[in-house]
């Protein structure tokens, strides 16, 4: 179909990718054009297809999915990679986006989920699970370095003023209201107002929240 996004499935579970292409293909603007059933065959049809998402598994046989999407990345780095995973561990999560992973999903995801998350990294933008969102702030507020992946994307601050984009980065730095009152010189009030205005243009209803969703979109990043 023209204009729709093509889609290349990695997974060495035959049902997994069925299932996975029924779901997908449901929406009329994306095309699964491929289906690989190792990491060797993934790197092979990215550059045979050309398409535009990877959709990748993790624990695949052979050359699994951190070096596939390393490789594929560092050939095409226009090409997106979303990961579709049962696993969350972090040593997988933080090896993936290191390799340049757009997205990192888990397989218990709704399928408005998944095909949300499709069109958001062939946007060219961050598509991270809840769960895997948490760990991502975890590694910031901790001080450690993030994937550069997360600090690589353009920086429009969603009509935030400075003013907010200085609480919010405190408030990813586990500040509360007072200590980021002091921080700024202004009252505990006026914290709380400026985080009801963050909350709303982001759409957002909690400081974890607000923090995953700069994190998502690489506002916020390591020192």
């Amino acid at each position: 179909m023209k204009g729709s996004i093509k889609i290349l499935l990695a997974d060495d579970h035959v049902v997994v990718r069925a299932g996975t292409r029924q779901l997908i293909e449901r929406s009329p603007d994306i095309t699964v054009v491929g289906e690989a059933s190792d990491g060797v065959e993934a790197i092979q049809l990215a550059a045979d297809l050309q398409p535009d998402v990877v959709v990748m598994d993790v624990r695949m046989p052979g050359v699994s999915g951190v070096e596939a999407t390393r490789q594929i990345k560092e050939k095409y780095p226009d090409m997106a990679v979303l990961v579709l995973t049962a696993h969350d561990d972090d040593e997988y999560v933080f090896a993936l986006l290191q390799a340049g992973a757009n997205g990192y999903l888990l397989k218990t995801a709704e399928a408005d989920e998944l095909v949300k998350a499709i069109r958001t990294v062939n946007s060219g933008q961050l598509a991270l699970a809840p769960m895997v969102a948490g760990k991502v702030v975890s590694q910031f507020t901790s001080g450690n370095a993030l994937p550069d992946v997360l600090s690589n994307i353009q920086h429009d601050y969603g009509g935030l003023t400075e003013r907010e984009m200085d609480i919010l980065r405190l408030v990813g730095k586990g500040l509360t209201n007072k200590e980021i009152g002091r921080s700024l010189y202004i009252s505990d009030r006026t914290v709380q107002a400026h985080l009801s205005n963050i909350f709303s243009k982001l759409n957002v209803s909690s400081r974890t929240e607000a923090v995953m969703y700069a994190v998502r979109q690489g506002w916020i990043a390591a020192k």
